[in-house]
């Protein structure tokens, strides 16, 4: 008897697996219908919400046209475009066995800018310090400068409507020259925009005047890892000439990216500096002409917040050699002004 039911037993399990193996998997179905609804913001924030839908898609893979990708699960999306333009959008409607279908849609989008941050150095006597800090010390941090940075007013003031940033030559805690360093950092940093600085910069060889910016996370990743972003950079040993560019790791230094455009008459006519910051790409300009322009990533660190900069250093690896007679100089600056 036992036997028997053994035999029965198998026979059933034979035929249960001979039908599980007579059975076809289901075909993997495409998403189909696949719709995309965008509604552009009308106060020219450069916002955008999209909203995709199709039938037997699980999840939606947005090409926002701009080098910039998103995933929703939902087809559900707001995005922020950071400069006006028309943008080719792709979506990827996916279904639960990878099967794709897309639709391209091409939207158009303005942004205006809006003043966020500026300071115009109208108030007598010291920079504001609510909006700037000093770094003090000799040496420029590794750059072999030659002076030492103050807080005195003899080195940093603001008087007939300019901050005034002037270097001595003079015997300062062991270094030959005085100077300021001026900085926005735990006061002010951003993402994306427009900078743009009014100057005049310092005469004489070996003076290395310079508007910049380092990323905020500073602190915990440090240089070059932060990154820097050099809106204008000047040799007194090669007069006129400006310089604009950025560093990160890998292209710290020496190996950082920019570009230079020989400008005139850069100590005696206020020129504008600045740069325009977006996810795409940091153009470089002096009195709205682009000199440069480098291709922004999101694998780089131009896309967290930075904070501004603003000094005058002697010598250094970039200064080079100081003129025997030079005893001061000024970088006269009229303001400073941060847009959206």
């Amino acid at each position: 008897m036992f036997r028997s039911l053994v035999i029965v037993c198998s026979a059933w399990i034979l035929m249960a697996a001979s039908c599980d193996k007579d059975k076809t998997p289901a075909p993997a179905i495409a998403p189909t219908n696949l719709v995309l609804v965008t509604t552009v913001s009308t106060d020219n924030s450069g916002t955008v919400q999209f909203k995709a839908t199709a039938t037997n898609a699980v999840s939606y893979d947005f090409d926002l046209g701009n080098g910039v990708f998103r995933t929703a699960a939902d087809g559900n999306l707001t995005y922020r475009y950071t400069a006006s333009g028309s943008y080719d959008v792709n979506v990827i409607a996916k279904s639960t066995g990878g099967q794709t279908t897309s639709l391209r849609k091409t939207i158009t989008v303005a942004v205006a800018r809006s003043l966020v941050w500026s300071d115009e150095f109208e108030t007598p006597g010291a920079p504001d310090p609510a909006k700037w800090g000093f770094d003090i010390g000799a040496g420029g941090w590794g750059n072999a400068e030659l002076q030492y940075y103050t807080n005195r007013l003899a080195n940093a003031s603001i008087s007939n409507g300019t901050l005034k940033i002037t270097t001595i030559r003079e015997s300062f805690s062991g270094s030959s020259f005085t100077s300021a360093r001026l900085l926005s950092r735990d006061k002010f940093s951003f993402t994306y925009g427009r900078v743009d600085v009014r100057a005049t910069l310092p005469v004489g060889a070996g003076t290395w005047p310079a508007i910049w910016m380092l990323g905020n996370n500073i602190g915990t990743v440090g240089w070059p890892a932060c990154g820097e972003i050099d809106i204008m950079e000047h040799r007194g040993n090669d007069p006129n000439r400006i310089h604009g560019g950025v560093h990160y790791t890998g292209n710290s230094g020496a190996g950082g990216i920019g570009g230079t455009v020989l400008s005139t008459n850069v100590s005696t006519v206020f020129r504008v500096y600045s740069i325009e910051w977006t996810d795409q790409f940091i153009k470089f300009m002096v009195d709205d002409a682009v000199y440069f322009t480098f291709p922004n990533a999101t694998t780089l660190p131009f896309n967290l917040s930075f904070f501004l900069l603003l000094n005058v250093a002697m010598g250094g690896h970039f200064g080079g050699a100081v003129d025997p007679a030079f005893s001061s100089s000024i970088m006269e600056i009229d303001y400073v002004r941060v847009y959206n």
